[in-house]
């Protein structure tokens, strides 16, 4: 999250499913109904009733491929990391999941926020497993030959929070360059980054600290020499009362510090907004970062629309949205800071 991202992104056995095994289904989107006379614009959301969390990456044939967290969908069925495809980040595919139920080598929970990218030619899917109010939850790892699979897990954590001295240990995205890799994660105990082992099944050296306990949701992104740390903060899943918000940081190093455009520390405080509620859209936040064939910078998140923000189990149902960035003096601003788009506009440009 060759992927679309900057910097992004096992034993086969009957633990292990062919993400590909179901038949692919079209999602309404905004552009399943277009006419010939709109095919150029969409408007939000791109995928319902639920994908939070989306981790997105481009493969090489130019297909966009989007991950999001276990849910419970409308028809009963409980989804294990549901897997999409796109040509032009608009119309999507279900692909099915990455698992047919949960890893066993942790006693219970759910499997949340993936964080997708390709090394060395293989496709890692990092993972969180927890319940909420965990006192010790995971990070796991499964890999692919293949975006859409099938996925193996490795069969144990890459680490959990005691491992690490890090409690709620979950939200992992991991940055690539160079064959080097390092992870950031974390929620609402601090934000921290570590340096992945060579077979990226560990975490080896300091942990550092990125940003506070406001945030979690972790995602970074290079741009014209800087780093941008997005993050989230406040309630991701209260249905109409939602309260998440997107904000992000800027440092010269991965590493930080990351400021803001004030120069106030996300660790102490700091933090601009990126995405805010607004009448149409609720707890916009969780979003990975796409770039269009232009050049153009699109944020992918969730959001809840106040309308209709709970699944038929009473989870809070987050659908996906897209929409573009204008960089204004070296920030990312999402129209104007109006936050969430519910109107129609131009498709992202891809051939």
């Amino acid at each position: 999250m060759p992927s679309s991202r900057l910097g992004s992104r096992s034993r086969r056995g009957a633990a292990h499913c062919v993400a590909c095994a179901l038949a692919a289904l079209l999602l309404w989107t905004g552009a399943a109904t277009a006419t010939a006379s709109d095919e150029r614009t969409f408007t939000n959301p791109v995928i319902e009733p639920v994908a939070a969390d989306p981790s997105v990456l481009r493969d090489h044939d130019g297909t966009w491929y989007l991950y999001a967290t276990q849910d419970r969908w409308d028809d009963g069925v409980e989804r294990y990391v549901p897997i999409f495809s796109s040509r032009d980040l608009v119309t999507w595919s279900d692909l099915g999941d990455a698992f047919p139920f949960p890893p066993r080598w942790k006693r219970e929970g759910f499997l949340w926020a993936p964080d997708v990218h390709e090394h060395d030619g293989t496709y890692w899917m990092y993972y969180s497993y927890s319940t909420w109010g965990d006192p010790n939850p995971c990070i796991g790892l499964a890999k692919a030959e293949a975006p859409a699979g099938p996925w193996v897990d490795i069969g144990r954590a890459v680490f959990c929070s005691d491992d690490v001295g890090v409690r709620n240990s979950i939200d992992p995205f991991v940055w690539s360059d160079d064959g080097e890799r390092a992870i950031v994660w974390g929620s609402f105990h601090g934000i921290y980054a570590a340096r992945l082992a060579p077979d990226g099944t560990s975490v080896i050296g300091e942990r550092v600290r990125l940003a506070d306990e406001r945030f979690e949701a972790a995602y970074v992104i290079a741009r014209d020499a800087a780093y941008y740390l997005f993050l989230s903060s406040g309630s991701c899943c209260a249905g109409a009362a939602s309260t998440y918000i997107t904000w992000v940081g800027r440092a010269d190093d991965l590493l930080g510090p990351y400021r803001d455009d004030l120069g106030r520390d996300l660790r102490y405080g700091g933090g601009r907004v990126v995405l805010f509620m607004n009448d149409d859209w609720v707890g916009p936040g969780h979003p990975a970062i796409a770039t269009d064939d232009d050049g153009i910078d699109w944020i992918v998140y969730h959001a809840v629309d106040p309308k209709r923000p709970t699944l038929r189990s009473g989870a809070t149902r987050r659908p996906v949205l897209i929409d573009p960035i204008t960089w204004v003096d070296g920030w990312p601003v999402v129209h104007g800071d109006d936050g969430p788009s519910a109107h129609e506009q131009r498709r992202p440009t891809i051939p």
